[in-house]
This record gives structure tokens, C-alpha cells and sequence, in this order.
């Protein structure tokens, strides 16, 4: 899991924030979590930021795998996730402590159509989505519910496209003349490059394939810097097409 840091003179955003840190030992071994040290240390060794350093916190979708870190554990307690008895009542073990906001002084945002989409989920999806990541800053008043399409500070925008799900948002950052796109999970590796090849896990493959077919050709010729959010070797690529096929070159 790869986030974005972006810094600009007047904000410190975070794109996604990874798996987090709010899992049982059980939990731990089914998902094949392995971390070295806590993200916020992490964040601090890469960007010279502490998380009460970030100001602005984007999220293309709500599964716990891109909104994890949204939340911690007051004094990174060892603490199981939310009993998801429904959609709408999730209830919290007994003895364990309410999540609170890792970047305590950020601003969370996220689609309203996605927001939606968590807060009713499918039969398909319900497992991607625990409340625990999200309904702790609605009730501190910092998620900040956004259109479908919108510009997070100028040169920065995010877009719904329709594939891994109805309401997932892939994130385009625009300087200088240079282009980095982040496909979140669209193309979530290089692996997934070739058109054909797409996650099980989507909703609309159909779509997926569709929106690689524009995608792609348009990383190609227009040289983008390509964020493949789940790839573990090489998260940063440009893109080459030889003989017909999509090549990858390391950024």
C-alpha cells in the first residue's frame, strides 16, 4: 500500500492511508499484514511531518485497505474492529476504546456517492468496509463530504470512475507540465496493466476494461507518472508500448 504525500506552501495532504493499525493478532495472520515500525513514524522518516502535521487526508474509496490509517486507537491499544452486526448499527466490543482521527488537525475527504456506498454497502463488498475508518470523524465534524469530481487544491484532483466499484476515485496530480496519476485500485499493480487482466475483487469488470482502454494510451503518449497503489517492487512507473505491448520503467 503506497500513499501519496503532497506539500504545497499552505497544505500537508495525505492521499489514502494504507491498512492501518487496528487489528488482532488473528486478524493480522489472515490478511498477511507486516510492518516494520507504525505508519506515523513512517510518515515522519519519509516526509518530516508528524500526522498532527497533516492538514488534508483524501481517501479515493473507503475500504480498509486505502482508509485504515484514517483512525487509531488511543494509545495504540491492541483492540479488535467493529462487530458489523448491520450496515447501519456496527457496535464495538465492550472493552475496547472508540477509535479517534490519526491526523487529528486534518480535514478527511471523501465522495459523498462513496461515503453513501459505505454506509450501505453490498453483499459483495460489505466485508471491505469497517465503520470504525470513517464514522469517527463524522462525529468530530472532520469528513467533508465531495462531489463526485473535484479539485483538492489546485493542480490536484480526483475523479469517480466505475470499475473496481460504482464509486471509486482514481487521483491526478498536474505540475509543471508533468502528470502523475494514481490509478487506487483500477490497475492496483503492474501486473494489471494488460487489459484483460483484472482484480476479482471488482464489481464492474466490464468497466474496468473500458477504463483501461482510455487510460492507458493516454499514460503512454502523454509520458504520465504512473501510481500503482498495490504494487510492491516498483509503485512508480512510466509507460512504454513496444510491439504491442504495455512496459513498465521504474521511476
Amino acid at each position: 500500500m503506497n500513499c501519496l504525500f503532497v506539500e504545497t506552501p499552505h497544505e500537508r495532504i495525505l492521499v489514502e492511508t494504507g491498512i492501518g493499525e487496528k487489528w488482532t493478532e488473528k486478524q493480522t495472520a489472515l490478511y498477511g499484514i507486516f510492518r516494520e515500525k507504525p505508519f506515523a513514524e513512517t510518515l515522519f522518516e519519509k516526509t518530516g511531518y508528524a500526522p498532527e502535521d497533516i492538514t488534508i487526508v483524501v481517501n479515493t474509496h473507503l475500504h480498509f485497505d486505502h482508509a485504515g490509517g484514517n483512525t487509531v486507537f488511543k494509545d495504540e491499544l491492541q483492540i479488535t474492529n467493529y462487530e458489523l452486526n448491520d450496515a447501519q448499527n456496527p457496535k464495538p466490543k465492550t472493552q475496547n476504546p472508540k477509535p479517534i482521527a490519526q491526523f487529528p488537525n486534518a480535514r478527511y475527504f471523501v465522495s459523498k456517492s462513496e461515503f453513501d456506498a459505505a454506509e450501505n454497502p453490498s453483499e459483495r463488498d460489505r466485508a471491505s468496509y469497517l465503520a470504525e475508518n470513517w464514522r469517527p470523524l463524522r462525529e468530530s465534524g472532520q469528513m467533508e463530504l465531495k462531489p463526485d469530481e473535484y479539485e483538492v487544491v489546485p493542480g490536484l484532483t480526483l475523479q469517480t470512475i466505475r470499475g473496481h466499484s460504482a464509486t471509486m476515485q482514481t487521483v491526478c496530480l498536474k505540475r509543471e507540465g508533468l502528470t502523475l496519476y494514481g490509478f487506487a485500485d483500477l490497475i492496483p499493480t503492474r501486473a494489471h496493466l494488460p487489459f484483460a487482466w483484472i482484480m476479482g475483487y471488482d464489481l464492474f469488470p466490464v468497466e474496468t476494461l473500458a477504463a483501461k482502454k482510455i487510460l492507458i494510451p493516454r499514460a503512454v503518449s502523454e509520458n504520465w507518472i504512473c501510481l500503482f497503489y498495490h504494487d510492491f517492487t516498483a509503485p512508480l512507473c512510466r509507460l512504454t508500448e513496444e510491439n504491442g505491448k504495455i512496459q513498465t520503467t521504474a521511476v
